[in-house]
């Protein structure tokens, strides 16, 4: 009987230690940055802010989910951009991929254009430097990546952390990417989410300041 409670008690333990790693709105400790109170925490429970613009795509909030898929007469990924300008700062999130969408990129730019991306698929978690577009000897360069398992119709949280010339991405469940290189230190006008596939789910998003 004793050996029961044990193996029930173990077994608990360990479903909820898989359920710890594959959820929505997890608590994820900053491993770069310090932080204070969130200057944004969106739960899409009503209409899009106005930091909140579509660029490509469609993009829909819906039962406390923002919700985006490529729209065809685009010839693009979707794009949505949240207009906060930023430097030094903290993003936390929660994304699933729907259906058949393999990944998505998490985006920043600087004021001449693309800067670096947090890259998603099911098996990997990568930070690239994006190439430079007016010269054509630039090629994207992979800073840092890691063999990840994010399957599809499952909610994770993400937190990406951007301080300085640095970069550390954590996922809840247990991936993680860190990178520095001089060209980060700069300031960003806002955060990008870019998809292709059948849709990208979107929740809790909180951004902080970070010191």
């Amino acid at each position: 009987m004793m050996f029961l409670r044990v193996s029930l008690s173990l077994a608990v333990t360990a479903c909820a230690s898989l359920v710890a790693f594959a959820d929505k709105d997890a608590a994820i400790q900053p491993s770069i940055a310090t932080t204070g109170t969130a200057s944004i925490s969106e739960s899409f429970d009503s209409p899009l802010s106005e930091l909140i613009r579509v660029a490509k795509g469609d993009w829909k909030s819906s039962n406390g989910v923002l919700t985006g898929k490529e729209v065809a007469s685009d010839h693009h990924a979707a794009v949505l951009m949240l207009q906060k300008p930023n430097r030094n700062s903290v993003v936390r999130f929660s994304f699933k991929l729907d259906g058949m969408t393999n990944g998505f990129h998490f985006s920043l730019n600087h004021r001449r254009g693309h800067l670096f991306r947090v890259v998603v698929s099911p098996s990997k978690l990568a930070i690239h430097l994006d190439k430079d577009k007016k010269d054509p000897k630039s090629k994207v360069l992979v800073l840092d990546s890691d063999e990840a398992n994010f399957a599809q119709d499952t909610w994770y949280t993400m937190q990406v952390e951007m301080v300085g010339d640095r970069v550390a991405v954590q996922t809840d469940n247990g991936a993680k990417v860190e990178a520095s290189n001089p060209k980060l230190d700069t300031d960003k006008p806002n955060y990008r989410f870019v998809t292709r596939g059948d849709s990208l789910s979107i929740d809790d998003l909180k951004v902080w300041e970070a010191n």
